[in-house]
């Protein structure tokens, strides 16, 4: 379709928000909770978190206030829209023993009318992957399937950069492309505050035109695109991946595994806040008196030492060895399996490893590594 223009004030961001609700969306979007900027329910624009931003770096997140009042002034939330859709725990069924016989229930997923603003574009590209995975290849996830299937989309264009932020490197943004139904870009200036606002569906059309919307100017699209253009070229960290299949496989046995293994604690802490991490596991739960039991979907980490149990034992007892098989599923077998890349650049796994281990940094020696590794013809690797 035919991308299409408007500029938003605030107050007609909050008439879009209403009218959503008078359609039976309930509304998400980032609010401050626990010194942290979380997806959470809203009522309104009063409950984002106006005048703050986050400081990021690797083992850090501080939540600071700012001088200017923007609403959308981060780079992205703590969890992202995952842990919604593919939540951390989902009751499958539920055993009720009453006289002596046994009654399975088993749930059924129901679709939830949400909308999302402030969606950013690393997290638009990771729900698209999570589509892949989880509706695309092969049996389908009902219940991922329900909860994605009316979900509203208000992204956000980044025009900041954090540090961690990597997202140009690996194509997922910091500019929403697709995936959206409506796409803003903040704009502060001296003496107003509003949106601009693009259209990427024709229900996101059809909102915005009972919004109050008004077309934009000219330059406000070229300034969007000027702005989110500085936030991808202000970003210092990178991952090559065409190469990282390559790049892997030659250093499948490099002594650099084992020195960030003596780092890793191995606790699950980049695989829960990645946004394309899907992998589960269930458990079963009894209550005391026996009556009542439940089969529980639950996240499941590739860094957990019975992750990779096969009858027998498991298969990777040491933490170099599920470091090395995470790295290698985000940036190489994921675009084996799926056809995309299981990494967007959004950086979390680098601020929430309590060691501090950068993926970009990691990758980047195993890549010089690579280079200097000489292949048939007497080329090195990488060039």
């Amino acid at each position: 379709m035919r991308r299409s223009f408007y500029r938003l004030d605030c107050s007609d961001l909050d008439t879009l928000l209403e009218q959503l609700k008078k359609r039976g969306y309930s509304i998400f979007g980032p609010r401050i909770l626990g010194n942290a900027i979380q997806w959470k329910p809203i009522d309104s624009l009063a409950d984002l978190p106006k005048g703050h931003s986050v400081q990021l770096a690797p083992a850090q997140y501080r939540l600071q206030a700012t001088q200017d009042e923007g609403l959308f002034q981060y780079p992205g939330a703590l969890n992202s829209l995952k842990s919604i859709f593919h939540p951390p725990r989902q009751t499958i069924t539920t055993i009720q023993k009453t006289n002596g016989d046994l009654d399975f229930h088993q749930e059924k997923p129901e679709a939830a009318k949400r909308a999302f603003l402030g969606v950013s574009a690393c997290d638009l590209t990771a729900l698209a992957a999570l589509d892949k995975v989880l509706l695309g290849s092969g049996e389908v996830d009902e219940f991922y399937r329900a909860n994605r299937a009316d979900a509203f989309l208000i992204a956000v264009h980044c025009t900041q950069s954090a540090p961690t932020c990597f997202c140009a490197s690996v194509a997922a943004g910091p500019r929403a492309r697709t995936g959206y139904d409506i796409a803003l870009t903040e704009r502060i200036t001296d003496d107003s505050h509003g949106f601009l606002a693009e259209a990427g569906s024709s229900l996101g059309t059809e909102m915005l035109e009972e919004s109050n919307a008004r077309p934009a100017p000219p330059e406000w699209i070229r300034q969007s695109t000027d702005a989110t253009h500085r936030a991808a070229a202000a970003q210092t960290r990178a991952v090559n991946l065409p190469i990282a299949r390559p790049v892997i496989e030659s250093t499948f046995e490099h002594p650099r595994w084992e020195d960030t293994a003596r780092r890793c604690l191995s606790c699950g802490n980049c695989t829960s806040v990645c946004p394309t991490c899907f992998c589960v596991n269930y458990e079963e739960h009894s209550s005391l008196d026996l009556t009542q039991a439940q089969r529980i979907r639950v996240w499941d980490s590739c860094f957990t030492h019975s992750f990779s149990y096969i009858h027998g034992g498991s298969i990777r007892l040491t933490p170099k060895s599920r470091y090395r098989q995470w790295l290698s599923h985000k940036l190489a077998r994921w675009q084996d399996q799926f056809g995309v890349t299981g990494c967007v650049g959004c950086g979390r796994c680098i601020v929430w490893c309590p060691a501090g281990i950068d993926i970009t940094e990691e990758f980047g020696v195993l890549e010089q590594a690579a280079a200097a590794v000489p292949v048939a013809g007497g080329t090195p690797h990488g060039h």
